[in-house]
């Protein structure tokens, strides 16, 4: 590639990828504003983790953005089985997998996967309807989810599973996990950081949204996970802790190999891009609107943000 900066992206793919950022986090805000509510503190802080994220995964190419099925059944025998991982793309043993673990940021998913030409952009009419597998919790069947994910922190344990089977049929593709910072304080993580460090999976790389929050509150009042990359390295995995709106040195960082799992803690800002959030701090989680008054403020910031794009 032309223009090539330092890392493992070229001044150009950088760019695009900011753009597909700022993009991710306004499909999101707009959405919000459509429907009275929803996540968008976790589009502010992880537009730029799955911007980078989808950007540097070697996922096979789609002939066109995918329109979601409707749900028919759970799993079973002779049921339709729908699978959300098919967004991207044919899984070949060079191919790398995405296992995205906080459900309850399926949103900002589902707009990464518009972005990047895997979803069909009206998908989103289906946001949360019954019958639909565009569900406010992602689960298997919904669009870029390779698996339920359990109440929260069980996707790590999933990917596991995939790295070790990998391994054992010689595939050369990454496994590649989303989480939130509020994982950690799940013990399932623990037991699964143990595995990976004792099976030495290093085709496990791990980008972690610390954005210090979770839905009762700050991390630090809720149950306090910090020095986090110190415990991470004491399981035996390797870690990077980054600014987490930088795409270059967070590309660096998903991509170089350490031999060991490796985990990418980004810290990030909750209230990025929509800084009338801020009011409503620490409590950032989901956002529901108290009145007219507070929405109008809201309309006010994305009518301003639509006119500077």
């Amino acid at each position: 590639m032309s223009g090539q900066s330092e890392g493992p992206l070229s001044t150009e793919v950088i760019a695009s990828a900011v753009s597909m950022a700022e993009n991710i986090r306004f499909r999101v805000f707009e959405h919000v504003m459509a429907n009275d509510g929803g996540y968008l503190s976790q589009a502010c802080s992880a537009a730029e983790l799955l911007a980078t994220l989808y950007t540097v995964a070697n996922l096979a190419p789609l002939a066109a953005p995918k329109f979601p099925e409707p749900f028919h059944q759970v799993p079973g025998k002779d049921a339709l089985y729908l699978n959300g991982g098919d967004f991207h793309g044919e899984i070949g043993p060079e191919r790398d997998r995405i296992v995205i673990s906080p459900a309850h940021y399926a949103l900002v998913v589902y707009a990464a996967l518009i972005e990047t030409g895997r979803l069909d952009a009206s998908a989103l009419d289906q946001f949360n309807q019954d019958g639909s597998t565009v569900e406010m919790i992602g689960a298997e069947h919904s669009p870029g989810f390779e698996s339920t994910t359990g109440s929260l922190a069980q996707a790590l344990s999933t990917a596991g599973g995939i790295a070790l089977g990998r391994r054992i049929k010689r595939e050369t593709g990454q496994v590649y996990v989303f989480m939130s910072d509020g994982e950690f304080q799940e013990g399932q993580t623990w037991e699964a950081l143990q595995a990976l460090a004792f099976h030495k999976l290093d085709n496990v790389r791990v980008i972690v949204d610390v954005n210090k929050g979770q839905c009762d509150g700050p991390m630090s009042e809720v149950m306090n996970i910090e020095p986090l990359s110190l415990r991470i390295r004491a399981f035996g995995c390797s870690v990077d802790s980054v600014p987490g709106h930088d795409i270059s040195t967070l590309a660096h960082a998903l991509t170089r190999g350490t031999g060991k799992p490796h985990f990418v803690l980004a810290y990030t800002d909750p209230v990025r891009g929509v800084p009338v959030l801020q009011e409503r701090a620490p409590n950032l989680h989901y956002l529901r609107f108290t009145g007219a008054e507070e929405r109008q403020r809201y309309a006010d910031v994305f009518a301003q943000l639509e006119a500077n794009r």
